[in-house]
């Protein structure tokens, strides 16, 4: 259902440790069984890794947060194509992406190519996939070029928009 209004937004809070919305809306994703815990700790550790790097190399950002929020900055499209049904025939049509859907996206991205790599602990996998966004590499990034360069292969339909 398109447009429903939920009150999501109003009732996020900011984590508890940076006190960052964006951060505690990136944690609620990664949380699996309600298992809030677990997916703040994983999430922590993941910043803790990237606080680390950071400081090791000269020309990153100086925090951890910093990080992540590039990274996430990075991997938000904004163009997707959606397919749509004219005279029997299927168009995938490019349109624009809300702020909403972008950073939906781009979490989505971000944790799916965390958790398609097997073997590690997911705190280290995560900061490996935000550490790589946030120098536009990696899986997440790779899939919002795929998803750019669609949109540009179909753009002769965006008048069926």
């Amino acid at each position: 259902m398109a447009g429903r209004i939920t009150k999501s937004e109003e009732q996020l809070r900011p984590d508890p440790k940076f006190n960052d919305l964006v951060l505690s809306k990136f944690i609620n994703c990664v949380m699996r069984d309600g298992k809030k815990s677990v997916a703040q700790r994983v999430v922590y550790e993941a910043i803790d890794i990237l606080d680390e790097r950071a400081k090791k190399e000269p020309e990153a950002p100086d925090s951890g947060l910093e990080v992540f929020h590039m990274a996430v900055e990075n991997v938000k499209p904004y163009v997707e194509v959606r397919s749509k049904r004219i005279g029997g025939a299927n168009y995938q049509v490019p349109k624009q992406v809300t702020k909403r859907r972008q950073q939906s996206l781009a979490f989505r991205w971000i944790i799916g190519a965390a958790r398609s790599e097997k073997g590690r602990p997911m705190a280290i996998k995560l900061a490996d996939e935000l550490w790589a966004a946030a120098k536009r590499e990696g899986k997440a990034m790779a899939t919002r070029e795929q998803t750019h360069r669609m949109a540009e292969a179909n753009k002769a339909f965006a008048h069926f928009a």
